[in-house]
């Protein structure tokens, strides 16, 4: 069978982990052994019941930038070429009574077993409500796997007995999509920007939200001047000292506002806890206009 490939403000009780280390740098915080030094994921295979689902979003940006230039080997598996009836049942009625339908282990396992046939490796994972759910650090880890297998998950679920083919499921967050094809998508989107060659600058990966463990800092281009808003004065300053201190300032200070849950995670330094103490101040005084 034939594969087709795609080649077309702190909490007072927030606990924040203190840190002898130099203050985090927000175009030089690079793991020891990332994946964008390893050089990444380079074959990534999903079955699916609806192959045509991916043509959008894999025909786009940096997910064809990564076909294009060979980095990254994207094969789409139809479930229904693996049953074995005429009308390509995929799924069927519980056991025990119940609404809805749960897809066969038969074709699963089938489909499993000949993708993976001749191959030593293959991480194998359910697109599911009930996994792990998928973040940042996630995606870093699996951009190190050389080749995955995102299965997109249907109805009720899967028969519980193809679970034993299956290394983990992984969920988007805490809602249910009617199928797994969107989170498998988002993740096969996340993990072509570690790939060496498909972001044109390595740093705008490397300073994107959550690389360090905290938000992004704000951008701005050009005019300098918008419907009476001005760009910061030390962006324009051309002293990239300040600059850096700034962009530090306003990480920390977008964590703060937004995900403050984040910084009980991130190692910081002397310098950087009191940039934190300005930036919860700032946004005290905020509050205050």
């Amino acid at each position: 069978m034939r594969t087709p490939r795609i080649d077309t403000l702190m909490a007072p009780n927030l606990n924040v982990k203190k840190t002898t280390k130099a203050p985090l740098s927000t175009s030089a915080a690079r793991p020891e052994q990332g994946p964008l030094a390893k050089g990444g994921c380079r074959r990534i295979d999903i079955l699916t019941l609806f192959p045509g689902y991916f043509e959008g979003p894999f025909a786009v940006s940096m997910v064809k930038r990564a076909t294009a230039k060979k980095a990254v080997d994207l094969r789409l598996h139809d479930l229904r070429k693996y049953t074995t009836d005429k009308r390509h049942t995929a799924d069927d009625v519980l056991y025990g009574g119940g609404a809805g339908m749960v897809m066969k282990p038969e074709p699963l396992v089938k489909a499993l077993s000949a993708i993976r046939r001749g191959r030593k490796k293959v991480k194998t994972l359910l697109m599911s409500p009930q996994g792990r759910r998928f973040n940042h650090a996630m995606a870093m880890d699996l951009s190190r796997e050389k080749s995955l297998l995102l299965v997109c998950g249907h109805y009720e679920g899967v028969d519980e007995r193809a679970m034993k083919w299956i290394d983990g499921e992984v969920s988007l967050g805490d809602y249910v999509l009617t199928g797994g094809e969107p989170a498998a998508a988002v993740i096969v989107d996340a993990l072509v920007r570690f790939l060496p060659g498909v972001v044109g600058d390595r740093q705008s990966v490397e300073k994107d939200s959550f690389f360090n463990g905290l938000l992004d800092y704000p951008h701005y281009t050009r005019p300098r001047s918008f419907k009476g808003m001005k760009v910061p004065e030390v962006l324009l300053s051309g002293n990239h000292a300040q600059i850096e201190r700034w962009r530090k300032k306003e990480s920390l200070k977008n964590t703060l506002a937004k995900r403050p849950d984040l910084l009980g995670g991130v190692a910081l330094s002397e310098g950087d806890l009191e940039l934190l103490r300005e930036a919860r101040e700032e946004l005290e005084q905020k509050k205050k206009l």
